[in-house]
This record gives C-alpha cells, structure tokens and sequence, in this order.
C-alpha cells in the first residue's frame, strides 16, 4: 500500500477517535427528494446522537434511503453534510463530506463541545423540559388518524414535536398517550400544551408510540 494511503488512513484513524456521544437538537432536510409545495424542502427537527470528523448519527422523524443526500445544522457544530452510510430503526448514519481543513474544525469544535458539557445552566421554567431517550413516536387526530412524529422536547405541561403533518393551531391531538392542543407553531414543528399537568416519571412511558387512548376528551 503506498505511503500516502496509508497516512490517509491513519488520519482518518484519529479523525473517528475525535467522537462526542450525546444528545443534541438541530435540523435537517433531505435535499435530494422533489419539492410539490413551491416553499423549499422540509426543514424538520432531529437530534445528534453522536458525531465525529468522519460519520454523524441522527435521529429523526423522516428516515432517510441509503445513499440519500442529507443537510443537518446543528448549534454547536454547524451545517453537515453528507449521505446516509447505514439506516437505522429511528435514523440514519452519514458519512460526512469535509475537505480536510473542515475535518480539522469540526474536530475543534467537538473537543470544546466535551470540554463544556458539564457546565449546565438551571432550567427557569415552571416545568423542566427534557430530552425523551427515544424521541420518535405516534400522534393521532380527532378522527383518529396517525402521523410518525419526533419530539423536539417534552415537560410535564407540553411537548414540542415535529412531523411532516402540522396540524392547525386549537388542534386536538395525543403524542403518544399524551392528551393536549397544538397552541403553537414553531420553525420547525408545533406545540402542544396538555390537558393536565403530567408525571414526570411517567413522560417517557406515555409518549411511547403503543401507548393509546380514546381522543374523546380532547375532541369534548
């Protein structure tokens, strides 16, 4: 093998050992599929599961084909770009496309991500929003008809969620179990405002997508 390929390797060696796991939330656009609607493609919510110099995982509401080109922002990291290497039962996995001097930021940038990670400012809100560990799940309408969703954030009061259907601010509609009414819309998805205050210790198990219940008092 020559000596070049080899660097090569040895550089992307060190590039994957460059990693940060956790979650983060952005958004993405498939951006090789047709726009109908005249307004661009669809920017929906997703979130990081890891990345590094070389690959990025993500979760998200739309999942992606292999090969499919795919354009994700994320606060901390800026825009990525790449194609999907591997599909995932919630994701997908791309291959980054980086010149190496954007390797070499991005690596930069990862090393101070997992510098200040521990440095957490108190959440002021009445009620903690938090990160559910499986954000992808089922909303269903008054009439009972379901839409894959992925939930941006969720608390005790409500939920920010993102799907390829955006209901009408007033909109009865469960997240999961999770009775409520959109009351607003955001760049990237709507939120919903629960009937009733929830438990904490039981958000992630109410919002699962096998969880049902009748939308009658909602629909009330």
């Amino acid at each position: 093998m020559a000596s070049e390929q080899i660097t090569a390797l040895q550089k992307q060696g060190q590039l994957n050992n460059v990693r940060y796991v956790g979650a983060v939330t952005g958004r993405y656009i498939l951006s090789g599929r047709p726009v109908t609607s005249g307004e661009g493609a669809a920017v929906l919510a997703c979130r990081l599961c890891s990345v590094s110099p070389v690959q990025a995982v993500i979760v998200a509401p739309v999942l992606a084909q292999l090969a499919e080109p795919v354009v994700a922002h994320f606060q901390d990291f800026g825009m990525l770009r790449g194609s999907v290497v591997r599909k995932l039962a919630s994701g997908f996995v791309i291959d980054l496309e980086l010149e190496d001097d954007g390797r070499a930021r991005l690596a930069a940038k990862i090393r101070w991500k997992k510098t200040i990670v521990s440095r957490h400012t108190p959440d002021k809100r009445e009620f903690k929003r938090v990160l559910p560990r499986h954000p992808r799940t089922v909303m269903t309408l008054g009439d009972g008809s379901t839409s894959p969703c992925f939930v941006i954030d969720i608390s005790q009061s409500g939920v920010a969620v993102s799907a390829s259907l955006v209901p009408g601010i007033g909109t009865p509609v469960a997240i999961g179990a999770l009775l409520g009414r959109v009351v607003r819309h955001l760049e990237i998805g709507f939120a919903v405002a629960f009937l009733t205050v929830q438990p904490l210790e039981l958000l992630e198990k109410l919002m699962a997508p096998k969880a049902t219940r009748t939308m009658s008092a909602v629909a009330a």
